[in-house]
């Protein structure tokens, strides 16, 4: 039997995996035991490779990081989840940990650092970053409420997973697809977003997810 910690890849980046199987697979105690590019896969791959640790992103091919860390605390509480994921920590990180994830990585931090994470949130320690650790700290400290985020901060999950994809350019049904959700569902979260952000219509909430989209990607 193996005593090395077995890490299952969720990205939907075929050359991304590629590399973190390369990285994983040179540690001495760590071996990939499966991949995948969807949510669906991952769950999959979750029940037969029996992983100690899901290294997952955010955006995935079918469904969303955030809903199947949901579902791996759910089915399999023994896996460790932690995120790899070029969306913005200060966003995201908070987010992920709620849903189940033990840490939380920006993609564009060194290769160490991704190897550093794994061991640590298979010791059930936690993994993020100081900025992140400190910000937690002082909402825990201070009990900071809703009213101190900012209007997209307030989104749902779900809510913001639309609002970003309408900012990459998505219609309704093409949004219903990716997210496997009904057409009616997805305009429901549109409307809410776009009573929690004060959007009189279609056209305004379509130029501030855009405006948002914009404004993550030059950070």
């Amino acid at each position: 039997m193996s005593n090395k910690i077995k890490v299952l890849l969720v990205d939907d980046h075929p050359l991304v995996r590629e590399g973190l199987v390369n990285l994983i697979n040179q540690q001495a105690g760590l071996e990939v035991c499966g991949e995948a590019g969807s949510e669906p896969q991952a769950l999959e791959m979750a029940a037969m490779a029996n992983p100690d640790v899901a290294v997952v992103d955010i955006t995935l091919e079918n469904g969303s990081g955030l809903e199947l860390l949901k579902s791996l605390k759910a089915g399999y509480p023994s896996v460790k989840a932690l995120v790899l994921s070029m969306h913005d920590e200060s966003l995201y990180a908070e987010r992920a940990l709620q849903a189940g994830a033990r840490g939380y990585i920006m993609k564009r931090e060194a290769a160490k650092k991704v190897i550093a994470g794994i061991h640590a949130v298979h010791a059930g320690q936690i993994f993020v970053s100081e900025k992140i650790s400190s910000a937690l700290t002082e909402k825990f400290i201070g009990g900071g409420s809703a009213k101190d985020a900012s209007p997209v901060e307030q989104l749902s999950d779900r809510e913001l997973q639309v609002f970003e994809l309408i900012g990459r350019g998505q219609g309704t049904r093409q949004i219903s697809e990716t997210l496997h959700v009904g057409f009616k569902t997805v305009q429901a979260y549109q409307a809410r977003i776009k009573e929690k952000l004060n959007l009189a219509n279609a056209s305004e909430l379509m130029r501030a997810a855009i405006r948002w989209s914009d404004s993550r990607q030059q950070k």
